[in-house]
């Protein structure tokens, strides 16, 4: 991601408290869809692939080689997900949200490239009342208070990936979450049961 983008998503990420958790989606995506249904999980012990894309990808796919360190947040994120008695839908659309904001780097304080105060997997922001430092950039906690706002947006389970993303996060991009849904569906499916 170029350096003027990264600056205005880290920039703008974080505002769903002060923009609204209450308020929803401030836009929908309208991403075409890829894939014609539900992709496939090719083991039985791994989720119910219905339940990880319920509407098929939208629009291109990325994906990102990941480090022991980010590894360890998709787990951190699917165990937090678990103790908030959420399925692994929760999961996927928390890890792409994450995959969106951060690349899955519990980011600190960037300083000069960062507009604003966002920090943690999901860019939230002390400033916005998401948090204290400390509490936003523990992945269990940012994940937790991400659900939180995820479980108020009425519907989501039924909703594209983008758009649930996107009523929480606030973000001024809000169609780049769908991206990650695949590599995110893909994580929960290896994740989830170890």
């Amino acid at each position: 991601m170029n350096t003027i983008m990264r600056r205005s998503v880290l920039g703008i990420a974080g505002l769903a408290f002060a923009g609204g958790v209450f308020a929803g989606p401030v836009a929908e995506a309208h991403a075409a869809p890829v894939g014609s249904g539900p992709v496939a999980v090719a083991q039985a012990d791994k989720p119910d692939s219905g339940r990880l894309i319920p509407h098929g990808v939208q629009g291109t796919q990325s994906r990102i080689d990941l480090s022991d360190e980010q590894v360890g947040n998709v787990k951190a994120i699917i165990a937090a997900t678990k103790k908030a008695g959420m399925d692994e839908r929760a999961a996927v659309v928390s890890i792409a949200t994450a995959l969106q904001e951060s690349k899955l780097e519990n980011l600190g304080h960037l300083g000069d490239r960062n507009d604003h105060d966002s920090q943690g997997l999901f860019q939230q922001r002390p400033s916005s009342g998401w948090g204290t430092v400390e509490q936003i950039t523990d992945p269990e906690y940012s994940t937790t208070a991400f659900l939180k706002g995820l479980k108020q947006v009425d519907g989501w389970q039924d909703m594209p990936l983008t758009r649930a993303a996107q009523t929480v996060q606030v973000s001024a991009y809000p169609d780049h979450y769908a991206q990650w849904e695949q590599q995110a569906a893909d994580l929960v499916a290896e994740h989830w049961n170890s």
